[in-house]
């Protein structure tokens, strides 16, 4: 089963920060409801490619429940493509298919970079921890 979702992929992430790993049902409510309200724009998230000094919203992003968990399958408009599996420990995405590791970066509250195999991508994401989005 997979879904072609917009930029507000809802992405339901929570990375840990302290160490806590219960979610923070307010951060994520809000979170949320601004991705649902995102819904609107133009379906593409921002992502700059190997080799690409900036971002566009060029890239879609499918969402696929699997016995692992959510995976997203972020796409180029080349047809390039990669699988993220939303992890549940605090990592928040991790490479599905396993073959480079992903390397997730908090930009700041609701929202992460993934960086993998010299592509990049912005998601919104809960931050566990991060203030609250006014």
């Amino acid at each position: 089963m997979s879904m072609r979702t917009s930029s507000a992929i809802l992405l339901p992430l929570a990375l840990a920060a302290c160490g806590e790993r219960t979610a923070d049902t307010d951060t994520l409510a809000t979170v949320e409801a601004q991705q649902r309200a995102a819904a609107d724009d133009d379906g593409l998230i921002e992502c700059a490619p190997k080799g690409a000094g900036s971002f566009t919203r060029a890239c879609t992003v499918d969402r696929t429940e699997s016995d692992q968990g959510l995976v997203l399958t972020v796409r180029h408009a080349s047809g390039a493509f990669h699988r993220l599996l939303v992890t549940k420990d605090g990592r928040g995405v991790v490479a599905a298919d396993g073959a480079e590791p992903a390397v997730v970066t908090i930009l700041g509250p609701g929202r992460i970079e993934v960086a993998l195999s010299g592509d990049r991508y912005r998601l919104p994401a809960t931050v566990k921890g991060a203030a609250k989005p006014s």
